[in-house]
């Protein structure tokens, strides 16, 4: 193998290794930048209280050995989610939106869209 091919292909390695990881983090900022994230855990929403811009997609994820919903009466309801089950709801009006789990009515949480 000549040195100009040698270089090459040690080009060629370090971008193929480097593209995956870029491509998370591209990821992972469109997400944050387009949503927010509640988790589910020993029986709490977290965080529970939340200030979002209209527009913005909240994304609820079971981190639970237990089933959960999230229910906001007359505007969303999911279906039970078992462990690492996700439900999305984009709030696109403003106001006050208090939810709770309707398997276990004492877990509730507030997303306030201003």
């Amino acid at each position: 193998m000549s040195s100009i091919n040698r270089r090459d292909f040690g080009i060629a390695v370090v971008a193929t290794m480097l593209l995956p990881v870029s491509m998370a983090r591209a990821e992972d900022t469109a997400a944050k930048a387009d949503g927010v994230a509640v988790h589910i855990d020993n029986f709490v929403f977290e965080p529970a209280q939340l200030n979002v811009k209209v527009g913005t997609t909240v994304t609820w994820t079971n981190r639970d050995d237990i089933p959960h919903t999230v229910v906001c009466a007359g505007k969303f309801r999911s279906k039970t989610m078992d462990t690492d089950g996700s439900f999305s709801f984009t709030f696109t009006d403003p106001g006050e939106y208090k939810y709770f789990c309707s398997l276990h009515p004492h877990m509730t949480g507030t997303v306030k869209v201003g």
